[in-house]
């Protein structure tokens, strides 16, 4: 079985993490200082704050914009639920809105119909590697959070992502483009904001009255995360290297292939192709000849909260037709080959 994501760690980080475990620091020292400033840097921002993931990261993010019960936070529809969850912490309430079926990122004319409602910030993933339309969103002047957690090492027009809205986070779990495990980071500009998160996460103050928040990343996490950003621009170059070989491949079938936008620059988190063939019996078909293919989303979030489905055409399109096939540092070629062979004999 070609199975749909795999990890890309080695020696390299096991030694790391040992030797965070032999200097008898675990948490709060050098190694996540240097991975904080390191991210900070990769993302073109001033300073970072590691976290215990990326929804950790989320939260404390929504805490340092100031959002709180009864605020609108604007999402895509087509996302992980797991933004949803950290809009629910705060008790802000939840504003999904359409996307682009060509990119899959959020619609920003369908978030600009939504602009003067009284938004108190909007979060904007790139999905699956692809930069989100920016400009056109932070031109509507509400507080935007990036959400780099499947695009870290991604350049809009010349531009890091991570650093060009409000805030931005990044999520280091298992399969993500790098990984500690589990981790997360926010990352910013702005020293008072800076100031504000680092003690909501700084749980053990001594003045108690404040609510704070258990989301240290360990010494271990963040001595590997080194490791591994290090070796992201070689991870990126192996994703983009496939997915040139599967637009070669794959282009004469039943499928519609990513898209890149002009001055992006594609990561290929995901590869997600579009097909006519039934999603699901489609993904069934091919693990029974042994290449497992995902649905890249498991649930819009407008069905998850009971909204009118007709208000999301876009994501209702990409829902019903998306279909993630393997794509990873360490997929070989001949596993490569393997799945191009497999799509050919069912989609031919």
């Amino acid at each position: 079985m070609v199975p749909h994501s795999r990890l890309s760690i080695g020696n390299e980080e096991a030694e790391a993490s040992a030797q965070a475990v032999r200097s008898g620091q675990l948490v709060d020292g050098p190694q996540t200082r240097v991975f904080e400033q390191t991210v900070a840097d990769q993302t073109g921002t001033e300073w970072g704050i590691a976290t215990t993931s990326g929804t950790t990261a989320l939260h404390l993010a929504l805490l340092g914009l100031g959002v709180g019960a009864g605020d609108r936070v604007a999402l895509p529809s087509y996302v992980c639920v797991a933004l949803l969850h950290a809009i629910r912490y705060v008790g802000a309430e939840p504003v999904v809105v359409d996307v682009d079926p060509d990119t899959m990122n959020i619609d920003p004319d369908a978030l600009k119909q939504l602009a003067s409602s009284g938004l108190k910030a909007v979060i904007v993933p790139h999905m699956f590697g692809l930069p989100a339309p920016l400009d056109d969103i932070l031109a509507l002047g509400i507080p935007v959070i990036e959400d780099c957690a499947l695009a870290i090492g991604a350049v809009d027009r010349g531009r890091p992502v991570g650093g060009q809205g409000t805030l931005g986070i990044c999520s280091f779990y298992a399969t993500k483009m790098l990984t500690t495990g589990e981790g997360g980071m926010v990352v910013g500009q702005d020293p008072e904001q800076e100031a504000r998160i680092r003690d909501l996460r700084d749980y053990d103050q001594p003045e108690g009255r404040t609510l704070r928040f258990n989301y240290k990343m360990t010494e271990m996490q963040a001595a590997m995360g080194l490791v591994q950003l290090g070796r992201l621009p070689s991870f990126i170059e192996r994703r983009r290297q496939i997915a040139e070989c599967y637009y070669n491949d794959l282009k004469v079938l039943d499928l519609n292939l990513p898209v890149d936008i002009p001055g992006g620059n594609h990561v290929f988190y995901r590869y997600v192709t579009r097909t006519s063939q039934p999603i699901d019996h489609l993904i069934v078909r091919l693990e029974q000849e042994g290449v497992a293919c995902r649905r890249p989303v498991s649930q819009p979030l407008h069905r998850l909260l009971g909204e009118t489905e007709t208000s999301f055409a876009g994501t209702e399109a990409v829902f019903d037709q998306a279909l993630s096939v393997p794509i990873y540092p360490s997929l070989t070629d001949g596993e490569y080959k393997t799945v191009v062979k497999v799509l050919h004999h069912i989609l031919s």
